[in-house]
């Protein structure tokens, strides 16, 4: 009998981030390794797939890295296993009409985005980095919702923070956009996938045939994208197909590094940690150490 798994999704609906999991899910490679894994997206008013993994609702979870960091800085027991991407998704977006053209355009312009500390502090930081006064630019505080261009032409704000490269500047008209590690972010995974520590001590075997079914189905998406598509098909079948062809096409260049899927690299992992408590996001940059393991991965 397979041992039913749930593990939680990054977003508030699936998308292709997820590629991977839908090929081994579809593929029946979970089965094989003897799992019945439920895919699922965190209800906002109950929290995000942090929470509902440090609740023990959830064996296994996809999240943003610093979240992860922040968690694990209070003492929280949770530890990424591998990395989803090898870069970061967020991008600055406008349209062609605002007149600007750079980050350091935004003084005085109105930016919307969920003013979190760490959204703040990387505005902030972005406008900064290319000689700009952060001071002088005006937050539009977005809350959950990332504007889309058309948002932005009708007035509600100038730009937004947050939209990523592979997804939302997919969606509706077309705009202007920079992805923030080409504008002087530091590097970043951008999701990871993990467990609790509880898990990892108590139930090894499971952390690794579940770790293998995924490796094997974002590899197998990178390399057969038509697997991933008929797996959008059955999981996001609600959006376009030629958003979806295009999205897996850009986003599937972030799942692996060197041909591997799922290492977690010390030259993202440090700078980040570093970055993070520079802002005050975390005590101390060295807890991406604490926070992190290849070991499940590499004998998964």
């Amino acid at each position: 009998m397979s041992r039913h798994v749930r593990v939680m999704v990054e977003y508030l609906h699936p998308w292709t981030n997820s590629g991977g999991l839908f090929v081994a899910a579809q593929q029946g490679w979970f089965r094989e390794a003897g799992l019945d894994v439920e895919l699922s997206s965190a209800d906002p008013s109950r929290g995000d797939s942090l929470e509902y993994l440090a609740r023990g609702e959830a064996a296994f979870a996809v999240f943003p890295t610093n979240r992860l960091f922040v968690r694990r800085a209070r003492g929280e027991r949770l530890t990424g296993l591998a990395a989803i991407n090898q870069r970061g998704m967020e991008t600055i977006q406008t349209h062609e009409g605002s007149g600007i053209t750079r980050p350091r355009d935004l003084e005085g312009r109105r930016i919307a985005f969920n003013p979190t500390p760490r959204g703040v502090a990387m505005v902030r930081h972005l406008v900064a980095a290319d000689g700009g006064d952060p001071d002088r630019m005006i937050t539009v505080d977005s809350h959950l919702r990332e504007l889309r261009v058309e948002d932005l032409e009708a007035g509600l704000a100038d730009a937004t923070f947050g939209n990523y490269w592979a997804w939302d500047v997919l969606l509706g008209k077309p705009g202007v956009y920079w992805p923030v590690d080409e504008i002087g972010a530091p590097p970043f995974h951008s999701y990871l996938l993990g467990t609790s520590d509880e898990t990892l001590e108590n139930d090894p075997e499971l952390v690794r045939a579940f770790l293998g079914a995924v490796r094997r189905g974002y590899l197998a998406a990178v390399e057969s994208p038509e697997l991933a598509l008929e797996a959008f098909e059955h999981y996001i079948p609600y959006f376009p197909k030629p958003v979806l062809e295009r999205s897996l096409t850009l986003i599937s260049g972030s799942w692996t590094h060197e041909g591997r899927w799922g290492t977690q690299r010390e030259e993202l992992h440090k700078p980040y940690a570093e970055w993070l408590a520079a802002n005050g996001i975390v005590p101390d940059a060295s807890v991406w150490k604490d926070a992190t393991t290849d070991e499940f991965l590499e004998t998964a």
